[in-house]
């Protein structure tokens, strides 16, 4: 099954995708799925919207935006040869955090502030989502807990992530973070390979699953010490990164799930009026 959430006259609206066409749904199937256990029924159809015309949000917005890094043994290595001190293999799992804010849906522009220099790099991932509220998970829990899955960009302005003390702008700036187009339920995630284009040319290829730690050895780490809950994510982290421009366009592939695809765009410094 597959879900997205999709703008109808300015409102966001979530609807289960077809392949014409996209059913608006009554609620977030997020919350069906938490109640279900009771015995709720899930959400209803309220209308349509053909598929070609939707205007595609964030699959979800999360109430916490969990990413790992460093997470794929030949990204380490490219971060180690480049100087990068941390780059070294974990021997845990350890995860930070974006902002919610920087969040964009697919087709919509990825814009790259006046102020870069340098690096302006795409990074393929995968993302899971949660489904259901988790503490002290175990793994079998853990993996149960996963709604579904979807394709997220981490977009990172490089000169910004050396010159500053954090990611603060350099991961987290306005459209950074493109994640869709939707939400796939019925998928072996860790058994797909990603794909990352820049104007139709491949510029990374990877087994999806190569990871150093899963998405499930995570939540079971994070859910010794923090709660997480229904529509929160975790993003995965990538083999390969490239450099992107204005005018470029960006898809990142996983099969079995789909394509996210935005376009570059040169940030406009004429201030707007309120």
């Amino acid at each position: 099954m597959r879900y997205a959430r999709v703008s109808v006259g300015g409102c966001a609206v979530w609807g289960r995708v077809g392949e014409q066409h996209i059913e608006l749904l009554s609620e977030s199937p997020l919350e069906a799925a938490e109640r279900r256990p009771a015995g709720a029924c899930g959400p209803t159809v309220i209308g349509v919207v053909p598929r070609a015309t939707a205007v595609w949000l964030p699959v979800v917005v999360p109430p916490v935006f969990y990413a790992v890094g460093m997470n794929y043994r030949r990204h380490i290595q490219h971060a180690a040869a480049l100087g990068n001190a941390s780059a070294v293999l974990p021997d845990r799992p350890e995860v930070g955090y974006r902002a919610n804010s920087a969040l964009t849906g697919h087709g919509s522009p990825i814009v790259r502030p006046a102020g870069v220099q340098g690096r302006f790099e795409a990074e393929p991932e995968l993302v899971a989502v949660i489904g259901r509220t988790l503490r002290h998970a175990t793994r079998e829990e853990a993996r149960a807990a996963v709604f579904g899955w979807t394709i997220g960009n981490d977009v990172s302005a490089r000169s910004w992530q050396h010159q500053d003390r954090t990611f603060w702008r350099s991961k987290n700036s306005d459209t950074f973070k493109p994640m869709g187009p939707w939400l796939e339920t019925d998928v072996d995630a860790l058994a797909q390979t990603t794909t990352l284009r820049v104007n139709g040319e491949v510029r990374a290829s990877f087994p999806t699953g190569d990871m150093v730690f899963d998405p499930f050895d995570y939540i079971v780490e994070i859910t010794k010490h923090i709660t997480m809950r229904p529509g929160d994510v975790l993003w995965m982290g990538a083999e390969s990164t490239c450099q992107i421009e204005p005018g470029d366009t960006v898809d990142v592939e996983i099969s079995g799930i789909g394509v996210l695809s935005n376009p570059v765009r040169g940030e406009t410094t004429e201030r707007q009026q309120p």
